[in-house]
């Protein structure tokens, strides 16, 4: 799925009237992001391939060509190649041979490089806020700057990226997304309230990678 489609027209609209409506109570800053992959993960083609490969030719060689050797490499080679492309093209498969603490690290990665590839980290007084959505890892981080880190633990805000997770596979992102923003909405009006002199620092559209 294309990072630009996964919401609609109208769930876009309204997760710009959250996120606008939360910084009217905070001079914190909220973004959102989505991504399509945070890495392209070749080492899985390969493992895919390898090992789909190896067994498919296994099975002919054992069924049709008497266990010969000389048979089975080359159509083990030939195989490999064949499974290692199609897998680039079968999300499912490719991440079924990817470790979890992999997509896991490689979307903490990817939230931090985009955290500062984007300069969500000049806010005035380092309040930003990422909520940051990998869509073929299926998972969500939530990145905070200096000024938020001092007042909401890296685990408090993980939380809320696991509940939108949850909200994306139960198929009601926008709805998840939009609460869990309110809910640190909440944290950030109380240790960052509006300044009379706020001005809106940060995009308030969902952005994409």
């Amino acid at each position: 799925m294309k990072s630009e489609t996964f919401f609609s027209a109208t769930e876009n609209e309204e997760i710009t009237r959250t996120i606008q409506e939360v910084e009217l109570q905070t001079s914190g800053e909220v973004a959102v992001m989505v991504v399509e992959q945070s890495d392209s993960y070749p080492e899985s083609r390969i493992l895919a391939g390898v090992l789909i490969g190896s067994l498919l030719a296994l099975a002919i060689t054992d069924l049709l060509l008497d266990d010969s050797l000389w048979e089975f490499l080359p159509l083990a080679a030939t195989f490999s190649l064949l499974i290692a492309w199609l897998t680039g093209y079968l999300p499912l498969v490719k991440r079924f041979f990817i470790p979890a603490a992999r997509l896991e690290e490689m979307v903490r990665e990817q939230a931090v490089q985009e955290f500062f590839k984007q300069g969500l980290y000049k806010t005035r007084d380092a309040t930003g806020v990422l909520f940051f959505i990998s869509l073929f890892e299926r998972r969500v981080w939530v990145l905070a700057d200096q000024g938020i880190n001092e007042k909401i633990s890296p685990e408090s805000l993980q939380a809320y990226a696991a509940d939108i997770a949850k909200g994306i596979k139960e198929g009601r992102a926008a709805e998840a997304l939009c609460l869990e923003i309110r809910g640190v909405g909440k944290v950030l009006a109380e240790h960052f309230p509006v300044r009379d002199d706020d001005i809106n620092e940060l995009p308030d559209q969902v952005m994409h990678g």
